[in-house]
């Protein structure tokens, strides 16, 4: 029974993960072209820290933890599928990551890329989602 709510847990955990990762990116795109300085960059300045302290990165740890969890309990961490599932979530983690430097650029006033950048980053979590979503539903090997 504990392991439903896991599931449950990590599917809740793994859509409030995706939905920052898919909404960050998209804040970049708009704070890229306001003025450093700016009332509006400075909102998107809080807004950016927000999601990701408070639900990114909380979001990104319940879904490893209870990923790893379930992982383990089902799977005894074996299948192929898991293991290649496993590295496309160690993808996006990475990505994660890569979002949260790209916030401490903003919040340093470093505009390192430009807004055509971040249109492109917005797609890598979406295809990564769906890899992830075909090997755990399909489980192809």
């Amino acid at each position: 029974m504990i392991d439903l709510y896991l599931k449950a847990l990590h599917v809740i955990a793994v859509i409030s993960w995706m939905a920052g990762l898919l909404y960050l990116p998209r804040l970049f795109v708009y704070h890229a072209v306001e003025p450093v300085g700016s009332e509006p960059s400075e909102r998107f300045k809080v807004m950016e820290r927000r999601l990701f302290r408070f639900i990114m990165r909380p979001a990104m740890i319940v879904s490893w933890v209870a990923g790893l969890w379930l992982a383990w309990s089902s799977f005894g961490f074996k299948g192929g599928w898991l293991h290649a599932k496993l590295l496309l979530v160690v993808l996006m983690t990475v990505h994660h990551e890569l979002q949260g430097r790209w916030l401490r650029e903003f919040a340093d006033d470093k505009r390192v890329h430009a807004q055509k950048f971040f249109r492109i980053q917005n797609e890598i979590p979406t295809l990564l989602m769906i890899a992830i979503v075909i090997f755990v539903i399909v489980k192809p090997f």
